[in-house]
């Protein structure tokens, strides 16, 4: 008899932010459809949530908890996930901590001696620590190959310094599609040219990136085939995309514990979705991270009632203080105007079942690209309402490139609580996603795309044979 063939071993490393970890368990997930073993590590707040995500696949799918050095960088104790900081300010001291990670990390590394590590953007020093023991690091930037070429010509050609205004538009070198941004829609490290510890940091997540073996990319080919080959041709980078993965998630309640708990009951959601007309409703959400202010959030009732749309908008926190206490966002007798139309989520909400529902016929969203994704794979046509990271390069991929959105027309990078946007403009914007002629062709594309997301992860599509290729190679470089 002969043995047991060896099971691949991967370690995956998310960083402690839902909207990384989020992928990252939905890629556990695929990896160990194709019979390779995982190991997740994290903190032991966080682990609680995947391992909610986790329910079905216990026995397959290892958890590793390290302890996150809260205390030592002066942070409060409940401060393990990037969603859960009081405010902005915590967040170089957040990013301090998971760097004091290394020593526990590698020691769990030699422990374990997994054949591959995949770790986020975020741990670059994770490059070094896979070399010293012999395995290769693929990266998972959790963004798709547009926002990534964007990104490195950005940081490799400087050409915001060869404009006069920080308005003035300008082409993205090298970029297919004669791309062009303002300064005032990149972080502000770019517009002043400054350089600070933050970005240093980025600086080292970038060059990471060029010193990995590769990168697994949560996007499928169809969706952005020359940027997965101007990443690949241009910028010589191994790159496998593999998404989109919360297509891996099968049956309501899968779908539902992907993340937080969420703030409404799944059935009561669907249930009110069930009432409503095909394509009626828009969906409002803002990501994890976005907390705008009463003012912005007043503005956006404001537009969402002039539109006349049924709506569900998820609603995060206001000040830091609980929705139930802090009414002032909303104009007087709102719900009680709404009533029956608008159903507000303060707190989490099953996104993509939400999406997936015939009722939605529009997502006003922050580019977030597990938002942005997600709306593709539901074939859903978006308002764009970018707020900081990479979602400006998302919102031109949707509304430039892709052609299944319109935008909201915020003009300025602004961390955390956005750039002001009126009611007018929201109003305007959802009409012309939900209404006009323009949307009804928006909304042709996004079916195709959904259809192409589908066949891209099923037997024998792009996304499908990746993931293939990428394991084959990964067995002939450990076994």
């Amino acid at each position: 008899m002969g043995s047991e063939p060896r099971q691949l071993h991967i370690f995956l490393f998310p960083f402690m932010a839902h909207g990384h970890i989020i992928p990252f368990v939905d890629m556990a997930k695929l990896f160990v459809s194709r019979g390779a073993k995982i190991t997740i590590v994290t903190t032991p707040l966080n682990s609680i949530s995947i391992s909610k995500s986790l329910q079905n696949f216990t026995s397959q799918i290892e958890l590793i908890v390290l302890k996150f050095p809260v205390a030592e960088v002066g942070l409060p104790d409940t401060c393990e996930n990037a969603d859960s900081l009081p405010s902005p300010d915590y967040v170089p001291k957040f990013f301090e901590a998971s760097t004091l990670l290394q020593a526990p990390f590698e020691q769990a590394l030699l422990q374990s001696r997994p054949d591959c590590l995949v770790a986020d953007m975020f741990f670059p020093w994770t490059n070094d620590l896979a070399a010293k023991i012999g395995i290769p690091r693929l990266i998972f930037h959790g963004t798709g190959a547009f926002s990534l070429c964007a990104s490195d010509f950005m940081r490799l050609h400087k050409p915001e310094k060869n404009v006069s205004s920080e308005t003035e538009p300008f082409l993205i070198p090298y970029l297919p599609g004669d791309i062009k941004i303002t300064k005032m829609k990149l972080p502000s490290n770019f517009r002043e040219d400054t350089q600070t510890e933050f970005s240093k940091f980025f600086n080292e997540v970038k060059e990471s990136e060029s010193n990995c073996y590769g990168v697994v990319v949560n996007s499928f080919y169809e969706l952005e085939t020359e940027y997965v080959d101007c990443y690949r041709d241009v910028l010589r980078r191994k790159a496998w995309p593999i998404g989109p993965l919360s297509l891996c998630n099968n049956g309501a309640r899968e779908i539902a514990q992907r993340g937080k708990e969420s703030a409404i009951d799944e059935h009561e959601c669907l249930k009110w979705l069930d009432s409503q007309k095909p394509n009626s409703v828009v969906y409002v959400c803002f990501g994890s991270l976005a907390k705008f202010n009463s003012a912005q959030l007043k503005e956006i009732a404001i537009g969402l009632e002039a539109s006349g749309k049924s709506f569900i908008w998820v609603v995060r926190k206001v000040n830091g203080e609980d929705k139930e206490e802090d009414q002032n966002w909303l104009p007087e007798g709102f719900e009680q105007r709404m009533e029956g139309k608008g159903l507000i989520i303060r707190g989490w909400a099953p996104q993509v079942l939400i999406l997936n529902h015939p009722a939605v016929g529009g997502f006003v969203t922050h580019c977030g690209w597990n938002s942005t994704l997600e709306g593709v794979a539901a074939g859903v046509p978006m308002v764009t309402w970018p707020v900081s990271a990479e979602q400006f390069y998302n919102e031109i991929l949707v509304t430039e490139v892709l052609k299944t959105g319109v935008a909201v027309g915020v003009q300025k990078w602004v961390p955390g609580v956005g750039d002001f946007i009126g009611g007018e403009a929201v109003e305007k914007a959802i009409r012309r996603v939900m209404d006009d002629e323009e949307g009804v062709e928006m909304r042709n594309r996004a079916a195709e795309n959904a259809e192409k997301a589908k066949k891209a992860v099923g037997n024998d599509g792009s996304s499908y044979r990746n993931l293939d290729a990428l394991i084959e190679e990964l067995k002939s470089l450990a076994f």
